[in-house]
Formats: C-alpha cells, sequence, structure tokens
C-alpha cells in the first residue's frame, strides 16, 4: 500500500499524540478509582464526561464548522464520533473495571491491524503478502500477551475483547475519514463529532445518578477532574490533531501512532503499581512487529 511522504511536523504530531493518548488509560483508572483502589465513578460516567468535556472544549466552533462543513458529509462526521470516540470510550472504561491500564494500552496497538482488514473488506483495498503475514504475526502476538498476561488463569477475558472491540471500531473510523471526510478541515471534523455526543453523554450522566453523587467532595473531584483531563485532552484536542495527521500523512501512518501509545500506557501502569512482565513485553514487541510488517 503506497503512503504519503511523512514531514517533520507529521512526526511530531505523532509525538505528541503518542503522548496524550498514551496517558489517557491511567486518567481512565484515576477516574474509575481512588489513590486506596475504591471504586468513585462509574464506566460510564467516566466515558461521559470523556464525551461531555471534549464537546464543550468545541462548542465555540460549531457555528463556523456547520457553515463549511458540506451536508451530505455531516452524516460521515457524525459516524466517525460515535466510531472513533463515543463508542470506544465507554469499552475502554468498562474494560479497566478489571483488567490494567497498561494491557489496555497495548492491546490498541491493534488498530491498524484493524485499519488494514477493514479497508480490505470495506473498502476494496488491495492486500499484499506483507499485509497478510503481518496481520497474522499481530494476531498472535496479541493472543500471547493474553496468555502472557493471565498465565493460564481465567483471566478478563470479556474485558479485554471489549478493548479488541473498541480497536475494530477505530479501524472503521480511520477509513471512514480518509475515504468520506479527506476534503473537510479537521477542526470542523472534531467540533460536529463531539458536539452532536453533548446530549447524549448528559442522558447518560443523568440517568447513572452522576448529578446526585457528593461533588463537592475532593475524592469526586479528582476523579471528574481525571475525567474532563481525558475528554479535553486526550479526545477534544488530540482528535483534531489525529484528523489532521490522517489528512497529511495518510491513514496508515495515522494508525500507526499505535507503535508509541502501549509504551506511555506502560509507563504510567509501572508508575501507579501496576505489574508488566517481561514476556508482556515480548508479547507486545510481536504485535508491533507484526503491525511494521503489515504496514511495509
Amino acid at each position: 500500500m503506497a503512503q504519503k511522504p511523512v514531514s517533520f511536523f507529521s512526526w511530531l504530531l505523532f509525538i505528541i499524540l503518542s503522548v496524550i493518548w498514551g496517558s489517557s488509560f491511567i486518567l481512565m483508572k484515576l477516574g474509575l478509582y481512588d489513590a486506596n483502589g475504591k471504586a468513585v465513578l462509574s464506566a460510564y460516567q467516566v466515558a461521559a464526561l470523556r464525551m461531555l468535556a471534549a464537546g464543550l472544549c468545541l462548542l465555540p466552533f460549531v457555528v463556523k464548522a456547520i457553515r463549511e462543513i458540506p451536508r451530505e458529509k455531516l452524516k460521515f462526521i457524525v459516524l466517525s464520533g460515535l466510531l472513533g470516540s463515543f463508542f470506544p470510550a465507554f469499552l475502554f472504561c468498562i474494560a479497566e473495571t478489571k483488567i490494567d491500564s497498561a494491557l489496555a494500552g497495548s492491546l490498541n496497538a491493534l488498530t491498524p491491524i484493524f485499519v488494514i482488514l477493514i479497508g480490505v473488506f470495506v473498502y476494496h483495498t488491495k492486500v499484499s503478502r506483507n499485509n497478510i503475514i503481518g496481520v497474522a504475526i499481530a494476531l498472535a502476538g496479541c493472543f500471547l500477551l493474553l496468555l502472557a498476561k493471565y498465565n493460564g488463569s481465567g483471566g478478563n477475558w470479556l474485558y479485554t475483547g471489549y478493548v479488541i472491540i473498541a480497536t475494530v471500531l477505530y479501524g472503521i473510523n480511520v477509513n471512514v475519514v480518509k475515504n468520506r471526510l479527506q476534503q473537510v478541515g479537521s477542526i470542523n471534523i472534531a467540533t460536529i463529532a463531539f458536539v452532536s455526543l453533548i446530549i447524549p453523554a448528559l442522558l447518560v450522566l443523568f440517568f447513572t445518578g452522576y448529578f446526585q453523587l457528593p461533588l463537592g467532595n475532593m475524592v469526586y473531584l479528582k476523579a471528574t477532574g481525571a475525567s474532563a483531563l481525558l475528554g479535553a485532552a486526550g479526545t477534544a484536542i488530540a482528535s483534531v490533531l489525529f484528523y489532521m495527521l490522517v489528512k497529511r500523512a495518510g491513514a496508515l501512518f495515522g494508525s500507526m501512532v499505535t507503535y508509541g501509545i502501549p509504551f506511555i500506557a506502560i509507563l504510567w501502569g509501572m508508575y501507579y503499581g501496576e505489574t508488566v512482565t517481561m514476556p508482556q513485553l515480548v508479547s507486545l514487541a510481536i504485535i508491533l512487529a507484526g503491525v511494521y510488517i503489515a504496514n511495509k
């Protein structure tokens, strides 16, 4: 698959996104639990706060975005918001109630594999031998990662499955942006995508009882702050940068930001006392090797 030449600015975006998104997994944990590991907010509340904060950050740009975006593109932008942010936000938060943030960040590296698979099966992208070999290696690495993590125990396979489903949705979204929204401005895409999610996010918060919580309590303030930061930086700002990266350097390079994300997530996980073993790191290396070969 041919890719555009990658500029210095694209690499800079790549690094910034790796740090921002790599930090998002620990921010989810900080929204879910306090320093003693006691549950604070529910997974649905953290995800909804994330979407609400992202939408509010971009609300000042909505009038301009509506004026500039062709009407026929609006449905694809709303779809991008749902597939690329809304549903994955809930899936990741639910998953992190049972699995480590480092594991979630590592499994996120499967995104480029699903970019290729969705491109092949939906957009009829031509597949090469490298694509097939890389996909097989990456999926094998994923299986080994789970075995290394659970070491023969029952493990939380269902919750790891939620992360994998989220990466499938990311793969669909990257292809939607590249094939349907190439001519739409990055800020306009993010603005409409997230502002359209404000009302659904508020409804989730209302029906989950968030507004009845003692929000003046410092524990709840910290959890809410972590969730809001997750939305403002890890979703609103990062999504604008991501849309910009995909359009400047192509869908595959854009999706490969997941090379850097796992290592940032692992570092944060280790800092907060999560266990990361050598077999897990080897398995992650196999996944990334498969991603590299598939995109070569």
